[in-house]
């Protein structure tokens, strides 16, 4: 019983629909094991916190026994998801697609068991890379052109007179038919993706006469409110050092602190009904709630001891005036133009996120606010550069 209780809180807990019912889905699971994937096309070269809420989900079946699948998307990410997006995404060189997707194992595995029911890994250029023309207009014949415009950033742009690349359009059935090519059971992604992986599970009842389900995860909202993109520059990643990961958490909008503790923590959702209940009482300051959150997410990443430390140095540096650790850090000298600087000081995890810091008024250099990012910098040996109250660097011989 115990067993089912638990089955039924992974299907519930950070949950927000699955097709096509729940009940037929939990009837299933508890006959058998089942196939359970999710895709990625690598982008970029980090993970941030908003991954982890479908990583996490994938890691609660894996330690029930089921098999864990894992498409990165090396043919996909060259063409560009325009899922949210309303211009286009840029497309990506294989080359950049293979070096970003090469930091993902090490970053996935901080979430999932690699030792014990290992995940499957394929890149789903193995079959696209095979696919004849006469195929590709096979699959085509099974949708129409009504069905693929139903998606709601195709209608914006249409309405906004913004072109639609004919391969974002096609983008739902190249990553629909990756359900086909590993058999999949059981797909989960963002709700941003439901359109996508509701083409896939068509594909699967049209190519294998088989129900595949579908479960979609609520999308996060970053440091500023907005969804957490690498675009927005708002994301916490999964490297990110535990300070400034602290600091960040500390960071997100008061009403965020329930949907956090939820979606990326193992704390209890009675626990969490407390923690919510207080907020609204007024009887905890949000503040007390965040360092609670903060450390339970950075002791997931990085262990409760460097949890207590980043605990330390954030109350050292806000609440005592203290300034932070300084972290000497090799870099040419001369006159460099502030984003680059920031980039090369690998300061923050994108040139949007530098942007973003540096145009709020973040980012000081020898104490003197910076606003432009084209701003030259005159770096010397001992220039010190700070972004907020949590990471500084001390320039040293590179």
């Amino acid at each position: 019983m115990k067993s089912m209780d638990g089955l039924e809180s992974v299907l519930s807990r950070g949950v927000d629909s699955i097709y096509p019912s729940r009940n037929l889905l939990l009837e299933k699971l508890r006959r058998q094991k089942l196939r359970i994937y999710n895709g990625i096309d690598p982008t970029s070269t980090s993970i941030h916190l908003g991954h982890s809420i479908i990583l996490r989900k994938l890691a609660q079946f894996q330690k029930l026994g089921h098999k864990i699948i894992l498409v990165f998307g090396d043919f996909t990410g060259m063409v560009g998801d325009p899922s949210g997006k309303d211009t286009q995404r840029k497309p990506l060189t294989r080359r950049q697609v293979l070096e970003n997707s090469s930091s993902y194992k090490s970053l996935v595995g901080k979430i999932l068991d690699f030792k014990k029911n290992p995940p499957e890994i394929f890149f789903n250029s193995n079959w696209w890379d095979k696919v004849k023309a006469p195929e590709i207009l096979e699959m085509l014949s099974h949708f129409t052109v009504q069905q693929l415009l139903e998606r709601d950033m195709f209608q914006e742009r249409i309405e906004k007179r913004r072109p639609i690349a004919a391969s974002e359009f096609l983008y739902p059935i190249l990553q629909g038919y990756d359900s086909v090519a590993i058999d999949t059971d059981v797909e989960i992604g963002g709700t941003d993706q439901t359109f996508n992986m509701l083409v896939g599970r068509e594909f699967m009842k049209i190519k294998e006469k088989k129900e595949k389900f579908v479960i979609t995860i609520p999308l996060l909202e970053g440091t500023d409110g907005r969804k957490m993109s690498k675009s927005f520059g708002n994301t916490i990643d999964l490297n990110e050092e535990p300070n400034q990961m602290f600091g960040k958490i500390m960071s997100i909008k008061d009403d965020l602190i329930v949907k956090y503790f939820t979606l990326l923590t193992d704390v209890g959702l009675d626990e969490i009904s407390k923690i919510e209940e207080s907020l609204k009482n007024s009887t905890i300051n949000p503040r007390d709630a965040k360092i609670n959150l903060a450390l339970e997410i950075v002791k997931i990443y990085h262990g409760e001891s460097e949890a207590k430390n980043a605990q330390n140095e954030f109350e050292r540096v806000f609440q005592e005036g203290g300034v932070p650790e300084t972290k000497k850090v090799g870099s040419k000298t001369g006159k460099i133009k502030a984003l680059d600087l920031i980039m090369n000081l690998e300061m923050a995890s994108s040139r949007s996120e530098a942007k973003r810091l540096i145009e709020q008024g973040g980012v000081k250099s020898n104490g003197e606010k910076i606003v432009n990012p084209n701003q030259l910098i005159d770096v010397e040996i001992g220039t010190i550069v700070q972004i907020g109250k949590l990471k500084a660097v001390e320039i040293m011989r590179s």
